[in-house]
């Protein structure tokens, strides 16, 4: 299997909390044109949590169009209530997108029957593929391997996972655990610098947020793992790894990301949903000499 490096997409607002929709139309030129395949748009560093429901269909309404099949679109549809969840995922679905990201309720911690209820439902209910996003660090469990492969032998339209997880150990768990009897089943990591180990186990790419701010690294990267080019891709994961370092400058760090991209010329705000602030003085120092030193 051929690897992908997406893009978890931000969300451009203005300094209102309002969507910037020009904004938000240049990032996915940038992304597009720096060759991203794949933009997953309203997952966590899309803020989705912080968007209203006719917010999420404005922003839907838009991006299909406008992408216009030059990349395949995603989006992340849950939200707190499972009717809502449902309407959200088949409007995204209704309107083109190629696929609909669920993160499972956060909040409380909920059992193994749980997950896989909410799941069934889910499969159940959303007419087109179902992505299942495990983000432990944001829900306080983790959906296991187990879950995941009773899941896939109920449901056809549950075709991929997102496993947020910085131990690549896990994601390679999940893999081993489903492979044999779902070859076809698309699992990415989350967290950029895991794209080498991903492909090595059988994997389907990454969806990282590093992509937003240099798209043709990270689709250089992706190339060079599948043409199996090691000292390419091994020189580029010296600089991703150089590049991590932008996830600890804040650790709300969409507002890093998003000054990144302007500092790479995306016409953009660099505004967050309130009360999260736009990244400090000290701050762009920091990002801007972790920038230079990639180059």
């Amino acid at each position: 299997m051929k690897v992908n490096f997406y893009t978890p997409v931000v969300t451009a607002f203005d300094e209102n909390g309002e969507l910037d929709l020009q904004g938000n139309k240049n990032i996915y030129d940038h992304l597009i044109g720096g060759g991203i395949g794949g933009l997953l748009i309203l997952g966590s560093s899309g803020e989705f949590y912080a968007l209203g429901m006719e917010q999420k269909k404005t922003l839907i309404d838009m991006a299909v169009p406008y992408i216009n099949k030059r990349a395949k679109v995603f989006f992340g549809t849950a939200c707190d209530s499972m009717e809502e969840t449902v309407e959200l995922s088949n409007y995204a679905l209704k309107a083109g997108a190629d696929g609909v990201m669920l993160i499972s309720p956060y909040y409380f911690t909920i059992d193994d029957a749980s997950i896989e209820a909410f799941y069934d439902e889910a499969a159940e209910k959303i007419d087109g593929p179902l992505y299942i996003y495990n983000f432990p660090a944001r829900t306080g469990y983790d959906v296991k391997p187990e879950i995941v492969l009773n899941l896939l032998r109920r449901h056809r339209n549950i075709v991929g996972l997102k496993d947020s997880v910085s131990e690549m150990g896990h994601t390679r768990s999940i893999l081993t655990t489903v492979r044999e009897e779902f070859p076809e089943f698309e699992v990415y990591c989350g967290f950029d610098e895991n794209l080498i180990h991903n492909a090595a186990c059988g994997g389907a790419g990454c969806i990282g947020a590093l992509s937003n701010v240099y798209p043709e690294l990270l689709v250089s990267w992706q190339d060079a793992v599948n043409r199996k080019d090691w000292d390419a891709a091994f020189a580029l994961q010296k600089k991703v790894d150089m590049l991590m370092g932008i996830y600890d400058i804040n650790p709300f760090f969409i507002g890093t990301i998003k000054k990144a991209m302007i500092l790479r010329g995306v016409q953009m705000k660099d505004c967050c949903k309130k009360p999260v602030l736009s990244a400090t003085e000290p701050e762009t120092g920091r990002l801007k000499a972790i920038m230079e030193r990639v180059g």
